[in-house]
């Protein structure tokens, strides 16, 4: 228990430092540079919806697939497919938080 203390108060130091850290006024772009974040944030947003939308079609191919080639597995593969659906989803889910912040 005694090797945890010191962790434990450098988390409380940095837990108690932080607000101040992030207290400071956040220094806004020069209007001139808001255009090319605006084309930046847009090509890499139809990028990341490409990537995912290929992505997705070979997952859900790949899934009939081996759903035609064994039925009685359907349910473990739909639950695998799900769940790459959704990690390929998440990229084009947090590109579209990252362009949004960037944006504002």
């Amino acid at each position: 228990m005694r090797k945890y203390v010191p962790f434990l108060l450098a988390a409380i130091l940095l837990l108690a430092v932080a607000p101040a850290a992030f207290a400071q006024a956040a220094e806004k772009a020069p209007p001139a540079h808001a255009m090319w974040i605006a084309i930046a944030g847009s090509f890499g947003m139809a990028v990341a919806a490409a990537v995912c939308g290929l992505g997705q079609s070979r997952v859900a191919a790949a899934a009939c697939e081996a759903i035609a080639r064994n039925p009685a597995a359907t349910d473990a593969i739909r639950a695998a497919m799900f769940l790459g659906l959704v990690f390929i989803e998440t990229l084009v889910l947090f590109t579209l938080v990252i362009v949004w912040v960037k944006a504002a």
